[in-house]
């Protein structure tokens, strides 16, 4: 039987209508996608979304809202786990996160992570690497379009 993949990330939006990507290289691979991780065992998703948080972008935060999971199968991109991806909404002052300053280029080959805003409107499905991250971005521009 394959063994399930819990996973948590955040679509982090500010007062510019700007989003959080991460730009990471790991597993002699590059990728694009939204900041999060993995779910530890005896954790709960929504503690596991704090935690990403704490250690990725030093960033705490108390509330965050359910926005999208997957209720389909979806094979991971590093093994054959099944891969089930929780993504919060997460809205924050622009300067709580401390974004490296200048620009870096895309992609890089040393294991490392590095974040940047990116305007929502200028985000292209095809920037992100997984196919999740594409949808919960689909969904999230679709929202903001209809409610703008």
């Amino acid at each position: 039987m394959t063994r399930f993949n819990l996973r948590v990330y955040a679509l982090i939006t500010n007062e510019f209508n700007e989003i959080l990507i991460s730009d990471e290289f790991r597993f002699g691979q590059f990728f694009s996608k939204f900041p999060g991780g993995g779910v530890e065992a005896n954790e709960g998703i929504q503690a596991a979304l704090f935690r990403e948080l704490k250690e990725e972008l030093q960033l705490e935060i108390t509330s965050a809202a359910l926005f999208y999971f997957n209720d389909f199968y979806q094979a991971s991109a590093f093994d054959n786990s099944n891969l089930v991806a929780f993504y919060y909404r997460v809205s924050i002052e622009k300067n709580n996160v401390q974004v490296r300053p200048g620009q870096y280029a895309i992609p890089f080959f040393e294991e490392q992570e590095k974040q940047r805003w990116v305007a929502l409107q200028d985000l292209d499905l095809s920037d992100l690497t997984f196919p999740l991250d594409r949808i919960a971005l689909e969904k999230l521009q679709k929202e903001l379009l209809f409610t703008s």
